[in-house]
């Protein structure tokens, strides 16, 4: 068993694909090739044992757990976007999901918010988190900051995460740089003792 987790955040269509309802990151995902980068995270964390979550957001067909007054999901029920059992709410068709992988769904930005993955962290032993996915700005950011005050390690891997942009990509990780290890995907694979 290892004390490390992976944390594959929020590549769904609807997010991430550029035929997505809301894909505000799709067109940085590809300059990234962010998809490519987190399934050789993936890759990676299965062949060493590590605990493999994938986290989506979204809501049930009726919308009750949407928050209508927020500004960021508020429209998600007007545009039928971040629907959890429609095509919008299915992973990136390119990211490498195995039946094995922990999959949470979340109603919110943060991935702590309203899912089990404290408790799948907690009995897991796990004391590290790797953290991928969209957007760099907002719930990498949130997962980074929660794991953080939670007495986590986070790592967040850069090339396989994704914003609107680079310049708010960029931002959002000096930010985070204060909180946690920065790095490439290749450095994690090359890396001894990862």
């Amino acid at each position: 068993m290892t004390d490390k987790a992976l944390l594959v955040i929020d590549f769904i269509k609807d997010l991430a694909h550029p035929d997505g309802k809301v894909a505000a990151c799709s067109r940085h995902v590809q300059e990234q090739d962010a998809i490519t980068h987190a399934n050789q995270a993936l890759a990676h964390a299965r062949a060493r044992g590590w605990l493999v979550i994938l986290v989506k957001v979204g809501f049930e067909a009726n919308y009750h757990l949407q928050p209508k007054g927020s500004p960021i999901f508020g429209r998600a029920q007007e545009f039928g976007a971040l629907r959890l059992d429609g095509e919008g709410g299915e992973f990136h068709p390119d990211l490498a999901v195995l039946g094995t992988d922990l999959v949470l769904e979340k109603p919110r930005v943060s991935p702590f918010y309203g899912t089990a993955l404290e408790a799948a962290l907690r009995v897991n032993g796990i004391e590290h988190l790797y953290l991928c996915g969209i957007s760099t700005t907002w719930a990498i950011q949130a997962a980074a900051r929660d794991g953080h005050d939670r007495d986590y390690a986070i790592t967040i891997l850069e090339d396989a995460c994704a914003a609107a942009d680079a310049n708010e990509h960029h931002a959002s990780l000096r930010q985070l740089g204060r909180i946690a290890e920065v790095i490439r995907v290749e450095q994690l694979v090359s890396a001894q003792g990862r």
